[in-house]
């Protein structure tokens, strides 16, 4: 059902020992990291993002549902539309996240990012 979550988070170095030593018994791992966030799960495959707030950003989580194939994600962010949900970003290529990554975005009533996925 879900490809990965992001979390907004305030402290992001206190955020990344958190998760590091919480998720280690579980067997998951630090990612990735950079300035403004950080990925974890299993080696090479992220799918717990922790993103630096920043002011006047939205405060919502993100979440990214697994799709079938590109007419889902287009089916998706059609339904979402109709049923009140804000346009984040229509069904496409997203070639900066990764060579076959297809997805739409969209904003929820309270705010949060929810996207569909297939890669």
């Amino acid at each position: 059902m879900y490809d990965h979550i992001g979390l907004r988070v305030k402290d992001l170095d206190a955020s990344v020992r958190f998760y590091t030593a919480v998720l280690a018994p579980l067997g998951h791992v630090l990612c990735s990291r950079d300035d403004s966030g950080a990925g974890f799960g299993p080696k090479d495959s992220p799918a717990l993002w922790l993103h630096l707030a920043k002011d006047g950003g939205r405060d919502g989580a993100h979440i990214a549902f697994r799709a079938s194939d590109h007419a889902a994600i287009k089916a998706f962010h059609a339904a979402g539309l109709n049923a009140g949900g804000q346009d984040n970003g229509g069904a496409g290529p997203r070639a900066d996240y990764g060579p076959t990554y297809y997805a739409a975005f969209l904003i929820d009533p309270d705010g949060n990012n929810v996207e569909a996925v297939c890669t």
